[in-house]
Formats: structure tokens, C-alpha cells, sequence
């Protein structure tokens, strides 16, 4: 019987310079072992939006194209693309046990698809491609690396609205599941990504400039509801998804993913009337 993680290796392999068959791979995934999986189905839409929007910006183009993309942004990519082929696999008639927590995860929202299951597998993936690439990390611009930690900490947030609420929205919590369930419209106040980070690769301007450009509401999600919560968001999230290493991306509330804590600045709340009044309205739990 042939062995699921070799067989999920091959899949990948076989999209890897080929960015649409990419997201056809990704979409096939929630098709299940047999074609039919109508209970997986509707937690495609964050997926699928996420990486139509990898597309957008070129970043999963191969390196001898005209427009070369990201070898950091493709090595993220096919970490959750075989993460989720293995768990279909293993789900199938294909062999062995999963090769690593994170296609475990992936099996276990194939078998029980949950928003807090389908977050767990997805955002363990995330969560362990960034920390395996972080030297491909280092390489990437400024900007780029700014946003690398805008988007982390961006899923991190959606899965804690689900899993965690009292964390992420205090006296509002029970409006929370349904702000960050993945299978509805409204998880993609958080996860719409052009809100935060133009549709262009690489980026040729310097971080306060995208800074200055922020969408209003976009500020107020990061600075009035993500950033109070930082250090408790990630160590929860490290807990939650058994990756202690997550704990290296943060550093006294602000981010660090190959970003020096020296420059922390770039966390601090812009001068804003609105913002303080968040604060008192969503105050952060300290439990």
C-alpha cells in the first residue's frame, strides 16, 4: 500500500512551478479521498481566498519566470499543501502514520471538520512553515517582513476568536465564534489580506509608508483589538498548537518574526481619538 506522506510529497512536487495547479491541489483537498466531502467544503472559502491572493501578488511564481516570486512564500505554500494531502491520504486507503503533529492535525479535521479543527490544522501548518523557513525569512525585504507578522499574527487572532473568545473579545466574546468561523462571510474582516498588504511582489516601498496607507478599519483591527492581546495571543496560540517555538515571534507584546525587537516601534498604536476608546471598550482580559 503506498505511503501517504511519499504519495502527498509527489502531489506537491508536481504543482510546484505551476502556481494555478497549486490551488487546484489546495481545492482538491477538501474534495476528500473519494470526490465526496460536502462537510469539508465550506471551509475552502478561507482557504481558497488566501491563496487566490498569493496568486494576485505573484509570490508562488517559479524562479526562472519573467516576475519571480517568493522562495519564502512558496516553501509556506507547500508545507500546508502537503500537510493537507497527507491527511487526505491517511484518510483514504494510503498508509502509515502521519509524518509529522501537523498532518495529524489535517487528519483530524478530516475525520471531525470543525472551525476550531480546520484552524488547529491550518494555522499549525502556517505556524510550522514559518518557523522551518525562518532563514528564508531573513532574506526578504524589509516591508515583506513587516507584513510576514501582521498575517501571523492576523490567523492566530481568527483561530483564538473561535477557540478562545474571552481572550480575543472580552464582554463581547460571545460574538466571536461566528466573527472568526472560517466557513462564513464574516471572517474575512480579519483575513483579507489586501486590506493590509498591497497586491504586488516585492514591495518597493519602506514599511511607514504602507504604515501611512492603512485602510482605517484595518488599523483599528491591528491596533485597537490584536495588539492589546499579543503576548497572551501567541502564548496561547503556542500552547494551543504545541509549537513553543511561536514564542520566539514575540518579544514584550511586540512581534518579532525576523524583525529585531530593536525596531519594535513599528507596533505601537498611531495617534488616534478611536483607538483609545477600543481599549476601554475591548479591554484586554488578563485571565
Amino acid at each position: 500500500m503506498p505511503d501517504a506522506a511519499a504519495w502527498a510529497e509527489r502531489q506537491v512536487a508536481a504543482v510546484r512551478d505551476d502556481p494555478p495547479g497549486r490551488l487546484a491541489l489546495m481545492e482538491r483537498c477538501y474534495y476528500g479521498p473519494f470526490g465526496q466531502a460536502p462537510q469539508h467544503l465550506p471551509f475552502r472559502r478561507a482557504a481558497r481566498s488566501f491563496m487566490r491572493w498569493q496568486l494576485r501578488r505573484g509570490v508562488l511564481q517559479p524562479s526562472f519566470h519573467a516576475r519571480p516570486g517568493s522562495r519564502w512564500w512558496r516553501a509556506v505554500n507547500e508545507r500546508i499543501l502537503r500537510d493537507g494531502c497527507e491527511a487526505v491520504g491517511l484518510s483514504g486507503r494510503l498508509s502509515g502514520p502521519p509524518s509529522s503533529h501537523t498532518a495529524a492535525q489535517w487528519l483530524t479535521f478530516a475525520r471531525n471538520p470543525t472551525a476550531d479543527t480546520w484552524y488547529r490544522a491550518h494555522n499549525g501548518s502556517v505556524v510550522a512553515a514559518y518557523l522551518e523557513n525562518r532563514a528564508l525569512a531573513e532574506a526578504e525585504s524589509e516591508p515583506e517582513r513587516f507584513f510576514m507578522n501582521v498575517i501571523l499574527c492576523r490567523v492566530l487572532y481568527t483561530h483564538a476568536l473561535v477557540a478562545a473568545p474571552r481572550l480575543s473579545l472580552g464582554w463581547l466574546r460571545a460574538l466571536a465564534p461566528l466573527l472568526g468561523d472560517p466557513r462564513l462571510g464574516m471572517t474575512g474582516i480579519f483575513l483579507q489580506l489586501s486590506r493590509v498588504l498591497p497586491d504586488e511582489y516585492p514591495l518597493r516601498d519602506d514599511v511607514r509608508f504602507y504604515l501611512s496607507q492603512e485602510h482605517g478599519f484595518a488599523r483599528l483591527v491591528d491596533f485597537g483589538m490584536i495588539v492589546p492581546r499579543l503576548q497572551r495571543l501567541y502564548e496561547w496560540s503556542a500552547d494551543d498548537l504545541s509549537e513553543p517555538g511561536l514564542l520566539d515571534c514575540v518579544r514584550d507584546g511586540a512581534l518579532t518574526y525576523a524583525w529585531r525587537f530593536e525596531d519594535r516601534d513599528v507596533w505601537e498604536p498611531p495617534k488616534s481619538f478611536v483607538l483609545p476608546v477600543i481599549h476601554r471598550i475591548l479591554p484586554a482580559s488578563k485571565s
